[in-house]
């Protein structure tokens, strides 16, 4: 049994369903989100518990890892937005350190912690390889928070003896992202409303350069990646890059989607923007290397299947 904090997230319940796809059973927490997408909720009392969890509460954290004999846990939960620095500070570290102590005091094989390709954001260029060193200045909270998480962790692992995998993922998109702040999800909605799709704006600031990109991933290979690294037998590193392992630009992108609906129409600004990075890309040798994994949904089929998704009449 896989207890996967979180569980009721975007990331969660994707990872939720390939751990089912792999033969394993799930426990998946929530806090005040339900949802139930077409492609679990008939698992959900069967092969999906779901169970409420404030991770603030570490004896709540113990005994749900005890009363489900969990084997390991795999950290997604994230706190939410708009918190204080001292709530958002003592939500993240502390609930860190609970699910550490239930994995130790329940003798769980591993935990998996999820971190971010956020991490990198200071490295002046690609492709980001896990030994590169990162610095301790960041710009925003989920970069901060993520260093602390794998300091943390790989401490506490080296102290006590639990078997702590750090997995640094990014860029995701698909099925269930609701924020809209990525930019292939406002590109897929946008295109889908008709119309000529405008990027710019208040949270997607202004037009993006066509040649400016990232290491683009879908949702599905980032649960894939996830579970290939939590059931790995062995595994050689602490620390692993979880994406595509590809540097995919904003043309790419639309290019993507106006395959997928024809007609649709993306203005994007020529050339690269200012904060242009060479082979921004994360390389995924280690998780290849050690697992097998090996990324499925190109830009082209990712997009395609996103936008299946929404015009079957799912939520995001």
């Amino acid at each position: 049994m896989v207890l996967i904090t979180g569980g009721m997230g975007f990331t969660g319940l994707h990872t939720a369903r390939a751990f089912l796809d792999a033969g394993e059973n799930v426990v998946i927490t929530r806090y005040r989100t339900w949802r139930e997408p077409s492609f679990l909720k008939d698992e959900f009392g069967k092969r999906v518990i779901v169970e409420s969890l404030d991770l603030a509460n570490p004896f709540d954290c113990i005994d749900l890892v005890r009363k489900h004999r969990a084997d390991s846990i795999v950290h997604l939960a994230v706190p939410g937005h708009n918190l204080s620095p001292a709530d958002d500070f003592r939500v993240n570290t502390g609930g860190l350190i609970n699910v550490l102590e239930a994995g130790r005091l329940n003798g769980v094989r591993r935990v998996s912690l999820a971190s971010s390709s956020t991490v990198y954001y200071g490295v002046p260029k690609g492709p980001f390889r896990e030994e590169m060193p990162l610095p301790v200045d960041s710009r925003i909270a989920t970069e901060a928070y993520k260093k602390v998480f794998e300091i943390i962790g790989l401490h506490y692992a080296q102290r006590t003896g639990l078997d702590v995998v750090v997995l640094r993922v990014g860029g995701i998109f698909g099925p269930l992202y609701h924020t809209m702040l990525n930019l292939p999800s406002r590109m897929v909605h946008g295109a889908l409303k008709g119309g000529k799709v405008a990027l710019s704006g208040s949270r997607g600031g202004e037009v993006p350069f066509a040649e400016d990109g990232h290491d683009f991933t879908y949702v599905k290979d980032i649960a894939r990646g996830i579970v290939m690294a939590q059931m790995a037998p062995k595994l050689n590193h602490r620390v692993y890059n979880v994406t595509r392992g590809a540097f995919t630009t904003h043309a790419e992108l639309r290019d993507a989607v106006i395959a997928a609906l024809p007609g649709a129409q993306i203005e994007l600004r020529q050339g690269r923007g200012p904060g242009y990075k060479p082979e921004a890309w994360l390389d995924i040798n280690r998780l290849r290397e050690d697992t097998g994994y090996a990324p499925a949904w190109p830009p082209r089929a990712a997009i395609a299947d996103y936008m299946a998704w929404l015009k079957a009449g799912n939520p995001n």
